[in-house]
Order: C-alpha cells, then structure tokens, then sequence
C-alpha cells in the first residue's frame, strides 16, 4: 500500500480528501494510567489537592479532539459532532481506564482525534495527582473501533 503523505517527489504532503464523500464515521480508543492505591483512592474520592480529576480529564480530553489537527502534522480540521470521554477505574488494579468516542460527518476518519483524546485525558489525570505520585504509568493507548468511509468498520479483537 502507499504511503499516503508522500507525493511521487517524495516531498510530504497532506493527504486532499476533496474527491471523498461525506459519510457518518466514528471511532473508539482505549488506555490506561496505573497508579499507588494511595493516588488512586485520592482521585475516586475526591481528594485530589487539585480539584475533581476525572472530570478535568474529561474536559481534557473533549478538548483535545477537537484541537487534534493542531498538533498532528497534516492531520484534517473536523466538524467533531460529538466526543465524550468515560473512565473505568480498575481498583484491584489501582488503574484507570479512559475511553474516548469521536463521531463526526465527514471525508476522513476520527481515529487521531480519539486516540489523542484519550492520552490527554491520561495525562491530565497524571499531572493533577503527580504531587502523590510520580511512578504512574500510562499504557496500552489504542483505537477499539473505528465505523465509517472506505475502509469500513473496524473492531479490536
């Protein structure tokens, strides 16, 4: 398959989606932030020296789909139509689970958009609970599912 940001120069290039048509697309991504249960118990129940984390996180995370092709190199602009991040926290684990879903109507795909709202979720859980612990670590960041466009549908196994 080519690659799709080189031109027939070589030169990169962002990919022209004019040609493509409009069709409904969304995509789903997961990751994770494990932490010490002392951290853990802080964040779910609300004593963060910061304010409430997940629900920071979660504008964090809304906030950077809709700003994705900001930081990503040729990365499309999109009329995002809905982004919405949930958390799963794991307390076996002392971990959180974040699940970004991007929708939009449009001629390329969510999949940037999700991914990226999910890490800065993660990280924004990470910065607001670093002062208890700075051994966190964020892993496992991974699209689930994408719907849409030309290569279809797409599901994790």
């Amino acid at each position: 398959m080519p690659l799709t940001h080189i031109d027939a120069e070589g030169a990169i290039t962002m990919v022209d989606v004019a040609a493509k048509a409009v069709t409904s697309r969304s995509a789903r991504a997961r990751g994770r932030i494990t932490m010490s249960p002392e951290a853990f118990g802080a964040i779910m129940q609300g004593r963060a020296a910061k304010g409430n984390v997940l629900a920071t996180a979660r504008i964090a995370g809304i906030m950077a789909a809709k700003n994705t092709s900001a930081v990503i190199p040729l990365c499309h602009p999109l009329p995002i139509t809905q982004a919405a991040i949930e958390f799963f926290p794991d307390e076996a684990a002392s971990s959180i689970e974040a699940e970004a879903t991007v929708k939009v109507d449009g001629k390329t795909g969510v999949e940037m958009e999700a991914i990226h709202a999910v890490a800065i979720a993660l990280i924004t859980i990470y910065d607001m609970a670093k002062a208890m612990d700075k051994a966190m670590t964020i892993t496992d960041i991974r699209l689930m599912e994408k719907s849409g466009g030309r290569s279809g549908h797409y599901t994790r196994r």
